[in-house]
């Protein structure tokens, strides 16, 4: 390496830096509440040549990491074969086409080639959650889609900037598709602004250390990346290892899907093989390819944080293809559930698997969902329709370092849920409760973190509600002796009746009026260790907050509390 150290690590922090600032411009400048303020979006630098993950924000969506690439490494070879045009500068692609390196359809992402001296240097990617795609049901979480068709506006890569200016004609048969239509212009400004501002500082790191040195640079950072995950993987001992997750449902056949997965380790490789797993599925919980790797790559970036954000990381990681089974779906299966929900069922067997290989960094498994609520109608007072989405976050899992964090973002990213005044101030809807959901979270020496407790009311006018969650059948399961945590809960109040989905966390194109109310229980995560092994200082603590009742306390724990404990965490305790 002919690189010294010190600029290598300077330009591997401006690359990160210019994602980071991508992320910023965009999250500053969307219109939508899910971008603007539950930042679920993400901005990514890829090689030229195959469309390698260079760098991506800290800030991005996690499951974005290997989408993003497919979807660039897709763009190119398109371009090479001629099935899409080929870039001039200036020139950005609008794609998100689920089978093209994909995730849903909601899921909207922008690649811009960033040309140097007349040539495409890398390419500039973001991934922007848009708040209805067209569609079934307003949102685009139809739980009940057959086909993809029914889920929305399918693009493949087109250029929608044309020499840096909007091609009137491509956006306007986007608009015809989509709700609320008028509003979109903002999210795909922001959007493709976030890449010029990605153009600005990458030119800024180019212009200072030279092309070549940053070429140099790109290319000894995948190398050390790889080096460092594989020497993570030192950490696995040599072997083969096994799990099993579930789906609820897929929305359309009321039975689980099943998620199984062997690892093997050996050497300085882990292979993962799915195939066994549930064939594909008439509803909408099928994941495409890239989906299903991406979810492999950020359960071990979860296991492995300090592993590098680019390329080389995922090298020593081998996913064989899950040809034939619900996590390989290819059209016209429908996939809106695929990012939200598998990719966290597919991340939680990953755990599953690893959790006894690595007690030390693996946690018992979280919520793993995001809680998908789309709400669409008509708000009279302001004479417009609008489409809501709402995400929510879970408990995480205990772990040998303690216990778990309560109201948690999903596990493919750092997205949270909205502020409710944001909420309240753009949509026709009172959130009535909004609170921990204390006592949610599997019992253990380290128990789970606790999930969420909110109800919402349609103020005025009328809307539909859908919404793709899961975990409703089981509980997110503990590991080494654990509990599980409790399971999703969806209630609705329609005209004075309570009403419970036949599929517990799924269902579609539900009538609300003004007054109706949707009240969700979100999953608390698994407990992780034997419970009566946990301290009881800390049992008795949890009761002083009002976490756990006594009795609770007594049966979950095997801690009896003495009158007064829960004023003075000192008082006597007995084990049962």
């Amino acid at each position: 390496m002919s690189i010294d150290p010190i600029t290598l690590s300077v330009i591997q922090a401006g690359l990160q830096q210019a994602c980071a600032e991508m992320d910023l411009a965009f999250s500053r400048a969307a219109f939508s509440p899910i971008i603007a303020e539950a930042n679920d979006r993400a901005d990514g630098i890829y090689d030229a040549r195959d469309g390698a993950l260079i760098a991506q924000g800290i800030s991005g969506l996690p499951v974005f990491v290997g989408v993003m690439e497919a979807s660039t490494r897709t763009i190119i070879e398109r371009i090479a074969s001629g099935e899409t045009a080929a870039p001039e500068p200036g020139d950005t692609y609008i794609v998100n086409d689920p089978y093209l390196g994909g995730t849903h359809l909601m899921d909207v992402r922008f690649a811009r080639p960033y040309w140097r001296k007349d040539e495409i240097f890398c390419w500039l990617s973001n991934t922007g959650h848009w708040p209805d795609i067209g569609g079934a049901v307003p949102g685009g979480f139809s739980a009940s889609a057959t086909a993809v068709e029914q889920e929305g506006l399918r693009l493949p890569p087109v250029k929608l900037f044309k020499k840096g200016v909007l091609d009137p004609e491509i956006y306007a048969i986007i608009c015809s598709n989509i709700r609320v239509a008028d509003q979109r212009i903002g999210d795909v400004k922001a959007q493709e602004a976030a890449l010029r501002i990605g153009e600005e500082r990458l030119g800024a790191i180019l212009d200072r250390y030279g092309d070549e040195t940053v070429r140099e640079a790109i290319a000894e950072l995948r190398v050390r990346a790889a080096a460092q995950m594989r020497a993570c993987l030192d950490e696995v001992p040599d072997g083969d290892y096994a799990a099993t997750a579930f789906v609820d449902s897929d929305g359309v056949v009321n039975e689980p899907l099943a998620i199984r997965l062997k690892a093997a380790k050996a050497g300085g490789r882990l292979r993962f093989d799915f195939a066994g797993s549930s064939p594909p599925c008439a509803g909408p919980m099928n994941s495409v390819w890239a989906t299903t790797l991406s979810s492999v790559y950020l359960a071990m970036r979860h296991i492995f944080p300090e592993a590098p954000m680019n390329a080389g990381a995922f090298e020593p990681l081998e996913v064989i293809r899950p040809t034939g089974t619900f996590l390989d779906a290819q059209y016209p299966h429908p996939v809106s559930g695929c990012a939200a929900e598998v990719s966290q069922r597919i991340a939680e067997a990953v755990f599953l698997a690893l959790a006894e290989a690595l007690p030390h960094r693996v946690t018992a498994a979280p919520a793993g969902t995001s809680g998908n609520l789309g709400l669409g109608g008509h708000d009279p007072a302001r004479g417009r329709d609008f489409v809501m989405y709402q995400l929510s976050g879970g408990g995480y899992g205990g772990s040998a370092r303690g216990d778990g964090l309560s109201n948690g973002c999903s596990t493919i990213g750092i997205s949270k849920a909205p502020p409710v005044e944001i909420m309240e101030q753009n949509f026709p809807v009172l959130y009535r409760r909004y609170a921990l959901r204390e006592g949610s979270g599997g019992a253990g020496r380290q128990r789970g973190g606790f999930g969420l407790d909110y109800e919402i009311e349609l103020r005025r006018g009328a809307a539909r509600a859908s919404f793709v969650m899961d975990h409703g059948r089981f509980g997110p399961p503990g590991v080494r002796g654990g509990g599980d945590g409790a399971v999703n809960e969806v209630t609705l109040w329609r005209c004075g009746e309570t009403y419970r989905p036949a599929h517990l966390s799924k269902e579609q194109d539900i009538p609300l009026s003004a007054g109706d109310r949707i009240r969700v229980l979100t999953p608390g995560g698994g407990g992780y260790g034997a419970p009566f092994e946990r301290d009881p200082e800390l049992v008795a603590e949890d009761v002083r907050l009002g976490r756990y009742e006594a009795g609770e306390a007594r049966r979950l724990f095997g801690v009896a509390l003495d009158a007064g404990v829960v004023d003075a965490a000192e008082t006597a305790r007995l084990r049962r």
